[in-house]
């Protein structure tokens, strides 16, 4: 007997609702609540102007080494490269979006009209030890504005952000919470860096073997570690805001400016570095409490450099991406109601003969805007409307021999047992179709 195959680990099946009857060690969101929210965000980014971008799956992987950097974790530990077998190029999965946005933007010069508002969601792939929320396939909405240098467009990014918890059912400041920060620019942070290296030098006894790894390579990284025992340490390092200039601190300033302006909360992060090289002055996250250690559902910030470090003109950018199964675990963690996916209508069909005149109704049902499952199958009136009603659709149409022979079709409403059954026409079934829509 062949082996059975299974998916990659770390890499998930996400199903309709109710399909899986068997308890599993972890429940991923079932694919309702995926639709739910890939149509929340798109409602969300065109009330703000955002266009949406597809890019490749698999790029060069000199593109990530590049725009991350040789010595982040990303690119060190969690990338799935390989040699292309037809013509030997070095390609990586991507693990992350906006140095395939980049790219596209420098390769087909798409910045020579102007600044662009873009944003793409699809999976994204990194080889790390699969945990609730972090999964070697992971999906991530990514949003990015280009060409923007200001302050404003850094605070329309993170208000942005805002609405959609709103729209998600998440309370800014209870469910998810704002952290803030600002990297300054290069020269800035290359002083704070060799105080940092300068500080930790000094306390080596008591850095981690990550830590001692990083210490030379990217010592800011040390700033981020998750290591208990070494928080008193970072707590007293360096902080980089010491280190800003006028116009970084101003920046920064007018961020948190209109923020305040429009009553959002938030918490002045000083060891908030994110896991990018390439990020300069404001960067920013959405935390949670509700997930254990993934604490992080959102977070991004200001690249101006990446656009000229991969070759093409100078431009400045700003943008977020956002964990989609870390997101829908809170969602679900938290309870929040969903709207269901279920069908208004659920046909049944009792026998063959009535199929042709069914098919003609439903469509024109569709059409009209009403969503219908249709018995397929065959089966008797009791196992048809048993699965009507696992269905959860409202009503079911019954295409009786009788009733279909006058003309009719009989409507029965699931959810109400009191409601009494009725006869419909069958030719008019795009004038009913209305009222089954706003029941």
């Amino acid at each position: 007997m062949a082996e059975q195959l299974r998916a990659v680990k770390g890499m998930n099946d996400i199903f309709p609702p109710g399909v899986l009857q068997s308890v599993r060690a972890e429940k991923m969101p079932d694919s309702a609540l995926w639709q739910w929210f890939e149509s929340t965000v798109r409602s969300v980014l065109n009330r703000y102007g955002y266009q949406n971008l597809l890019t490749p799956i698999v790029e060069p992987t000199a593109l990530f080494v590049r725009g991350l950097g040789e010595v982040t974790d990303i690119v060190e530990k969690e990338m799935y490269s390989f040699v292309d077998s037809m013509n030997g190029d070095r390609l990586t999965l991507r693990p992350e979006a906006t140095a395939g946005i980049v790219r596209a933007m420098i390769e087909h010069n798409a910045l020579y009209n102007g600044p662009l508002r873009l944003w793409t969601m699809g999976p994204m792939f990194r080889h790390e030890r699969p945990q609730k929320g972090r999964y070697r396939q992971f999906h991530q909405l990514d949003v990015e504005a280009l060409g923007f240098a200001g302050p404003d467009v850094d605070a329309e990014m993170i208000l942005m952000g805002r609405t959609l918890w709103r729209e998600l059912g998440l309370v800014e400041g209870r469910d998810v919470r704002l952290e803030l920060n600002s990297l300054g620019q290069a020269d800035e942070r290359h002083a704070h860096r060799d105080a940092l290296v300068s500080y930790f030098e000094q306390h080596a006894e008591a850095l981690d073997a990550d830590s001692k790894r990083r210490l030379h390579s990217n010592p800011l990284r040390i700033l981020d570690t998750k290591n208990p025992a070494m928080q008193s340490l970072v707590e007293a390092a360096p902080k980089l805001m010491d280190f800003l200039g006028e116009a970084s601190l101003a920046h920064f300033g007018a961020v948190r400016a209109a923020l305040d302006a429009v009553g959002l909360a938030y918490r002045v992060n000083p060891r908030l570095v994110r896991g990018m090289d390439y990020y300069n002055l404001t960067v920013f996250e959405w935390v949670t409490d509700q997930l254990g250690s993934q604490g992080t559902v959102c977070g991004g910030g200001r690249y101006d450099g990446l656009i000229e470090q991969l070759g093409g003109k100078p431009a400045p950018a700003v943008g977020f991406g956002l964990g989609i199964e870390r997101l829908l675990l809170l969602i679900d963690a938290l309870g929040i109601p969903v709207p269901s996916a279920a069908p208004v209508v659920y046909a049944v069909v009792p026998s063959p003969g009535v199929v042709p005149q069914t098919l003609v109704t439903l469509e024109a049902l569709r059409a009209a805007g009403v969503s219908v499952q249709m018995h397929a199958g065959g089966g008797n009136m009791k196992s048809q409307f048993k699965r009507a009603d696992a269905s959860g659709a409202r009503y079911a149409l019954i295409f009786g021999d009788v009733e279909v022979a006058r003309g009719e079709v009989a409507l029965k409403n699931l959810r109400d047992a009191n409601a009494p059954q009725r006869s419909l026409p069958l030719a008019a079934a795009a004038t009913w179709a209305a009222e089954l829509l706003n029941a």
